[in-house]
């Protein structure tokens, strides 16, 4: 496995090269200072996950996130030393698959690390309803495949985790805490303004149209309902 961690604060690369020579031994480590050259190196070195910094000299984290994205799915966490919910929803919808806020421990960034590798693993075929048809959505459990409108549609594992899980409890209310857990996991690293953006992204993909949604339906300080319609 390889990492590569783009920040340009050489103490934080430093501590984050530790962490992981630590945590994962056979592990490659490969660090860039800047946008510029993390995205270079991305492309010569194609690391398994990316740890990204968003403020940074020349381009920054966002531009760096959208230039990767163009080109690859790879597990990418971001760092920020900002807090405001208007920066994790901008990196979420952007692709990015966790954040963290500096100042942060090394023990949290190994868990949340683990925990989106973890999910962008292929789980083994479920054992019951090999596939779902609801009205112009279907989904094929074994293959991982959705089809919407007749289209195929491309998934994240978060996505796709998501809407499996609310497909498989159609009709019923999930809440935003029962959806966290299942998605996000015992780590919890997910939260609420990571559901509501993973929601929006799963509606632009899924929905005819998306501001007035017929498959994944609000509940209004509750959480979410994937309507019943007729195959």
């Amino acid at each position: 496995m390889k990492v590569l961690i783009i920040d340009d604060e050489p103490e934080i690369v430093e501590a984050l090269s530790l962490a992981f020579n630590l945590q994962w031994q056979n592990w490659e480590v490969i660090t860039a200072q800047d946008g510029e050259t993390g995205v270079t190196m991305f492309n010569r070195e194609s690391p398994d996950v990316v740890v990204l910094d968003i403020a940074m000299p020349g381009i920054d984290g966002y531009e760096a996130l959208r230039r990767i994205r163009s080109i690859s799915d790879v597990p990418v966490l971001m760092l920020t030393v900002r807090s405001e919910e208007m920066d994790k929803v901008k990196a979420l919808e952007m692709g990015a698959d966790d954040y963290i806020t500096k100042p942060f421990g090394t023990l949290e960034l190994m868990a949340r690390i683990r925990a989106i590798l973890r999910r962008s693993e292929v789980p083994s075929a479920p054992t019951v309803h090999a596939s779902i048809v609801c009205g112009d959505l279907s989904m094929d459990f074994a293959s991982r495949e959705v089809l919407a409108y007749g289209k195929p549609v491309k998934l994240t594992p978060i996505e796709y985790n998501l809407l499996a899980h609310l497909v498989r409890n159609a009709g019923r209310v999930m809440s935003h805490g029962a959806l966290i857990s299942k998605v996000w996991g015992s780590e919890n690293s997910g939260d609420l303004i990571s559901l509501k953006v993973y929601v929006r992204r799963l509606r632009q993909k899924v929905e005819k149209d998306p501001s007035s949604p017929v498959y994944i339906l609000t509940e209004r300080g509750i959480g979410y309902r994937f309507a019943r319609l007729p195959a």
